[in-house]
């Protein structure tokens, strides 16, 4: 599979559609993923006759797995770096940045990074009886800074329990919080909701359109900028660790991770 075919861009009608193509990892970003899902953001930026975007990912059961944690310990084996520095943009700041709607249309697990990608985009559809969970303090070792804009989306004492426990939780708790826009029994039904709505937004006045995405978010960063720098500081240490190494490289061998703290 060549960089280009990890992500799939196309464009049809004024819709953009996004989708991560590698479920035989379960929709894992490696770098070329990551750098090519940056590309594609920059394409829907650039195109004029884009009005709305859809992200998706190839039928896996999984929406996205978050950091592919083998090619992870692969990359610091074979390389001796940090797989975060082959990366672009590793927080997908990029994503927040875009000028159009973006439709997140999760037909699996949302784990780790696929939670990122979901809280990043501007509406969202989901498969009933999937999983939600911000799990690097459990798997990866090294933390959940891209957290943050969670705190004026859900509930404190839920992203608390979330970030610190790194649990799985049911996905049908965070549609009763309106997190999640739409619930559908079908991956075929998720994808066909984020096109209904996708249409409705591309027939409404662009420029309106735009405006309102952008007036949301910037009343909310007006918080939220300051407090991820914040924690991309906190967490500096986190992501210079032995248990960030250590995270990727028993997941890849099979086993517990034995975290040193350190």
């Amino acid at each position: 599979m060549n960089d280009a075919d990890t992500v799939l861009y196309e464009v049809c009608d004024g819709i953009a559609t996004v989708t991560i193509n590698r479920p035989e990892i379960r929709n894992a970003l490696s770098p070329a993923a990551a750098n090519r899902l940056y590309e594609c953001w920059d394409q829907v930026d650039a195109d004029k006759d884009v009005r709305v975007a859809i992200l998706t990912s190839a039928d896996c059961g999984t929406f996205c797995a978050g950091l592919d944690l083998r090619e992870a310990s692969r990359v610091k084996k074979e390389e001796g770096v940090d797989i975060l520095t082959k990366m672009k943009d590793p927080f997908h700041a990029r994503q927040r940045r875009v000028a159009k709607p973006i439709i997140a249309a999760m037909t699996g697990h949302l784990i780790a990074g696929g939670m990122m990608l979901s809280l990043n985009s501007d509406l969202r559809v989901g498969l009933k009886g999937t999983q939600v969970g911000i799990t690097e303090t459990r798997i990866a070792g090294r933390g959940s800074p891209w957290a943050i804009p969670l705190l004026w989306m859900l509930p404190q004492p839920l992203l608390m329990e979330m970030v610190l426990t790194g649990e799985l939780y049911p996905i049908e708790t965070f549609h009763e919080l309106r997190f999640i826009n739409y619930l559908e029994d079908t991956p075929d039904a998720v994808r066909a909701r984020a096109q209904a709505l996708a249409e409705r937004i591309r027939d409404n006045a662009p420029l309106s359109v735009m405006a309102g995405k952008e007036s949301i978010l910037t009343a909310m960063s007006a918080g939220c900028d300051a407090g991820m720098a914040l924690a991309h500081n906190i967490y500096r240490a986190a992501y210079a660790s032995e248990d960030a190494q250590e995270g990727p490289r028993a997941f890849a061998e099979k086993r517990k991770p034995v975290w040193k703290g350190r």
